[in-house]
């Protein structure tokens, strides 16, 4: 039971910290602003969106594996239900952005969410 709980809040902290940095860069980088309606993302915004998804995998791996006292295996699990939940949304977005920007995102999501976890749980 502590595994399920701890996913979901690894979950919810990835979604909420993800979504705090970005309307930060909303308010503060117009040009972002403007990009983001029609996903028109020039390099530098894709590898700073990458970015925040690393970040946030940190974090969300990190805090799963907090919450289920240094287990890193509930920080594998948040990878893969993001993953699984991700799959459906870069697939509807797969002509807007370039492949190896995809495959970044979706190939990275588990393992550094794993290993946050793995090095949480070490730190414990």
């Amino acid at each position: 039971m502590r595994t399920i709980l701890a996913v979901v809040v690894g979950f919810i902290a990835w979604w909420v910290g993800g979504g705090c940095v970005l309307y930060l860069v909303r308010v503060s980088w117009p040009e972002y602003a403007a990009a983001e309606g029609p996903m028109a993302f020039t390099l530098p915004m894709q590898l700073f969106r990458l970015a925040v998804g690393v970040a946030c995998s940190i974090a969300g791996g990190w805090i799963a594996a907090v919450t289920a006292k240094g287990d890193p295996r509930a920080a594998w699990w948040l990878g893969i239900v993001l993953v699984v939940v991700f799959i459906p949304i870069h697939y509807s977005l797969w002509n807007r952005f370039p492949i190896w920007y995809h495959l970044f995102f979706l190939l990275t999501l588990a393992p550094i969410n794993g290993y946050s976890g793995r090095l949480a749980g070490r730190s414990a």
